[in-house]
Order: C-alpha cells, then structure tokens, then sequence
C-alpha cells in the first residue's frame, strides 16, 4: 500500500488509565498493557496501524516523561526525537501545540493524524480508507477533520458530535456542535435524531491549519510553544519543554479549538472501534465464552453469566450465582464491581491512593 507521504502520525500515550484499575497502574498504564490479551499492547497496535499508512520516521509518540522508556522498549524502532515526552498531563490541545510546533520545523506544509493510543479498531481496510479521504480533505483545504463513529448505543461514556446532513464532499460533513458525555436520557434523544456520532478523539489537519486555529483560539498556549522555535528536534527540546508545560494551562482540544472554530469537519464511519476505556468495552471485545467472558483465566462457573473474569497469571477461578460482575485479579489487588457501575472505578482508585498512600497506585 502506497504511503502518505509528507504525512505524520501523532499517536497519544500519555493517560493512566485509572478505570482499568488494578491492572493498569500508573508505573504500567493500560495502553503498554496487553489488555485484550492479543499478544500485543494497546500502543504497538496503534504503531502497526500508522505504520501502513505514513513512512516509520514520521510516527510520533507523545507521552509522559516518565513513560519514555516504556515506548522504547515497545516500539524499538522509535528514535528518541520521536518521542513527545511531557513533564506533565496538560490536556489533548497541549499535546497538539506540542506537535504541531515541532513538526513544522520538519515540514511547514505537512499534515497531522492524530490518534489515541488506547482504542481498537477492527477493519483496519475501512480505517484506512477514511484516514485517506480525511487527509485529501485537510490537504487541500483550511480544515479541522475528525472522525465521528456511528453510535449503536445511547452511551453516556463518550463525547458527541452534531453534524450537517448535507455532505461537504462525499462522506464528509460539516460540524454543528460538540457535546461532552451527556447524561442517558440526552443520549438517547442524540441517538433517535439521526445526526450525531461519537466523538472519536481522532484528528486530522494541515500544520499550518492547526497552527492557525491555535492562534486565534489558544492563543497564549500556542505563543508558549511558538517562542521555543529553533530548538525543536534539537538537545534543547526538552529543556524548554519542562520549563513550557510549568506555565500553561490545561484544556482539551475539543473545548479550546473545536467548540469554537468555524473550519470543523466530520466523517462519520464505521470500521469496528471502541474505546477501550472501562472493562466493559474488554467485556464486549473479548471473543470467547457467550456466558462469561475471561482473560487468563481457568474459569468454572455455576449458575453465572455476564460476567468478565481476568487474572494476571493463569488460574482456576470458580464463581457462582453471581451475574454482572467484573472480576480482575493481580498479584497485589483484587477488584470485584457490578458491570454497571463501572464509572465509579475511577473514583476508587482516587479513594485507594489517598488511604494508602499511593500503595496500590
């Protein structure tokens, strides 16, 4: 397959993953996790996909700092220029100055994919046929491109996006609003009207166009990141990194940019992705037993179903009459929570660090 040349994959890895609690933790988070139990980490399904698509020398990695080594040691043909590390979690619009500032001094008219390292995609053919016609449509014009998945669900973990129903160019629409995880009853009114998707977290755009609306928009964050030109891809890089990242604020791309700028526009498309954000999304991608799904695990159950079982060595694990649940264990903690209330994961794990002192973090 022919690559997208003068192209650059940004791929996120900076989260903790903290609803993937207690196997990801914040020395090991979930996307250097295998966590679908594929033999292969979230982050280096996320390489071999851009790999297909952009030449191996324009795939960045931005992450913690404290993280790098974790990408070097996953992603071995990663060379220490590509990797973005943070001194700090800044929020996705940090992430894309960042990006954006020090790829211009590689190629001014280059053009950015921006993609979350933590997500599956399952027809790769499709991905890739969208990620093209995104990119042609970035290329060729002043455009903020994202990808909207068509929701099947009301589900209240995602973002959502509103779109135009008349098509800019084919397969491409014209953003009307974004909205940030709504309550179920607004999901379910967003799924019967037809015209919003889930907001993907995937981006693509001209450098120049980033640049652009990071400047009217962002424009205090983008004039931090701006002032350290000529010491992008450089030894300096770093210093002047931590020294950025101490001042700025946190904000998402989505509330700083996209929200407010009038160029945004929408693919809705479908290609098998979920974000692999709670072990329920694991619950529904895991391809084994109908009554109860496992990882690593010898499972004998009695009058059980809907469960997910995970274990980070191999044992027998016996349940019985219990229905909904998440069971995960690892050598140190062990999680067992009803199915729906797995937003509160999070909430624990705040709860766990502060009574043990970051123990079990």
């Amino acid at each position: 397959m022919k690559k997208l040349e003068d192209t650059f994959a940004v791929i996120l890895a900076g989260g903790i993953g903290s609803r993937f609690w207690p196997v990801s933790r914040e020395t090991r988070p979930k996307q250097f996790v295998d966590i679908l139990g594929t033999g292969r980490t979230l982050i280096q399904d996320a390489y071999n996909r851009f790999i297909n698509l952009v030449p191996q020398e324009n795939i960045f990695i931005i992450t913690n700092q404290s993280y790098v080594d974790l990408v070097k040691e996953q992603l071995p043909l990663v060379t220490d220029n590509q990797i973005l590390g943070e001194p700090s979690g800044k929020n996705t619009a940090a992430c894309a100055a960042y990006a954006a500032n020090k790829i211009f001094e590689i190629s001014e008219n280059g053009v950015l994919i921006i993609a979350p390292s933590d997500h599956l995609i399952q027809d790769t053919e499709e991905f890739n046929s969208q990620i093209k016609k995104a990119h042609s449509y970035a290329k060729e014009n002043d455009a903020l491109v994202t990808l909207g998945i068509k929701p099947h669900r009301p589900d209240t973990g995602y973002g959502y996006i509103q779109y135009e129903s008349d098509e800019i160019l084919e397969g491409i629409n014209k953003v009307k609003t974004f909205t940030e995880k709504p309550p179920l009853e607004l999901a379910e009114k967003f799924l019967e009207s037809g015209d919003f998707l889930w907001n993907s977290g995937m981006f693509v755009w001209s450098v120049s166009s980033i640049l652009k609306a990071l400047n009217e928009h962002l424009p205090e964050l983008n004039l931090s990141f701006s002032e350290a030109k000529g010491v992008y891809n450089t030894t300096l890089e770093k210093q002047h990194i931590d020294r950025i990242y101490t001042n700025i604020a946190s904000i998402s791309v989505d509330n700083g940019i996209l929200e407010k700028a009038e160029n945004v526009y929408v693919l809705p498309s479908a290609f098998g992705w979920s974000d692999l954000g709670t072990w329920k999304s694991v619950h529904e991608n895991l391809q084994n037993d109908e009554l109860n799904k496992t990882l690593n695990v010898q499972l004998h159950a009695v009058d059980a179903s809907n469960n997910l079982v995970v274990s980070e060595k191999e044992k027998l694990v016996v349940i019985k009459g219990i229905d909904g649940y998440f069971i995960v264990d690892t050598d140190d903690a062990l999680l067992i929570c009803k199915k729906d209330q797995e937003q509160e994961v999070k909430k624990l794990v705040g709860d766990i660090r502060k009574r043990y002192n970051g123990k079990y973090n």
